[in-house]
């Protein structure tokens, strides 16, 4: 039976017309606990329904964040308005909102299945608002002191939509200034439709944020190695992909040849190199 909790939109920050970001504050106690990557379900009473419509969102916020729950949430209007979203862009700073607890098993791998520490560098596909659980999971990583390499690469049509980019990019810099030993980050971004003139000011990588895996002409290296200095392989990288099912197909379009085993096609002793999740 779903149980529903109260909150209150304590903060709203629209980035676009269609995307946009907020907090939901419990109206009792704290954030329960939950894990880097699970999701919280929302919902609101939708008056012409005369019932409560309810969707699952990535959550943003690093579990370590016990005032609210933040959300990352696009306008769903093709092919038909979404239901639940169109209310949430009408909504406003103070208004009343249901949430259930997280869930979700979108998380971070810690260990192999053997028990011994997984210490593959981690790379975070994110397309569109599917960026949000890796800002969940880069933040939580940092607060727990997590040595691993992280490496962050979220897609998007428009450079406005690149919604946490100031603080990614802050991310990395803290990596510079503080030693990799200490925080190893980094962070790209890859903009679709750089001839349009929105994005006239974009000097970084062109095309689908999966063309970061794909060798550039005339070279056998591809962008994301280039960054991180060797060749990718399951020994030394494992990957999260999170978006629309195109970006999912076409990260595992590459991976998949190069020997990269996902979590739904297990090797036999239980391990894998890549977890996705798609919302389409």
């Amino acid at each position: 039976m779903v149980v529903d909790n109260k909150g209150r939109i304590s903060y709203l920050r629209v980035l676009k017309e269609d995307l946009l970001i907020l907090r939901i504050t419990p109206n009792e106690g704290q954030v329960p606990d939950f894990k880097a990557g699970q999701f919280l379900t929302v919902g609101t009473h939708i008056p012409r329904e005369g019932k409560v419509i309810r969707r699952a969102y990535s959550i943003a916020s690093p579990p370590e964040q016990k005032s609210n729950f933040e959300l990352l949430i696009r306008w769903v209007r093709k092919p038909v308005p979404g239901r639940l979203t169109t209310e949430i862009f009408n909504i406003k700073e103070g208004d009343e909102i249901s949430w259930v607890k997280p869930t979700g098993i979108f998380t971070i791998n810690q260990t192999k299945p053997d028990g011994t520490p997984d210490q593959r560098r981690m790379v975070l596909i994110g397309g569109g608002t599917g960026l949000a659980p890796f800002i969940a999971y880069s933040l939580h990583l940092k607060s727990t002191n997590s040595k691993r390499e992280i490496v962050v690469l979220h897609g998007a049509s428009y450079v406005d939509e690149l919604s946490y980019r100031e603080l990614l990019t802050q991310l990395e810099d803290e990596s510079i200034e503080g030693g990799r030993d200490k925080w190893n980050f980094r962070y790209r971004a890859s903009i679709s439709r750089p001839q349009e003139w929105f994005n006239r000011t974009w000097g970084g990588q062109k095309g689908r944020v999966e063309s970061f895996l794909r060798p550039k002409a005339g070279t056998d290296k591809s962008p994301l190695e280039e960054l991180v200095g060797e060749k990718i392989t399951p020994d030394n990288t494992c990957f999260y992909v999170c978006g629309w099912q195109g970006t999912v197909d076409g990260a595992l379009d590459y991976l998949v040849p190069k020997g990269f085993v996902t979590d739904r096609q297990k090797r036999k002793d239980g391990s894998y190199d890549v977890k996705f999740e798609s919302y389409g």
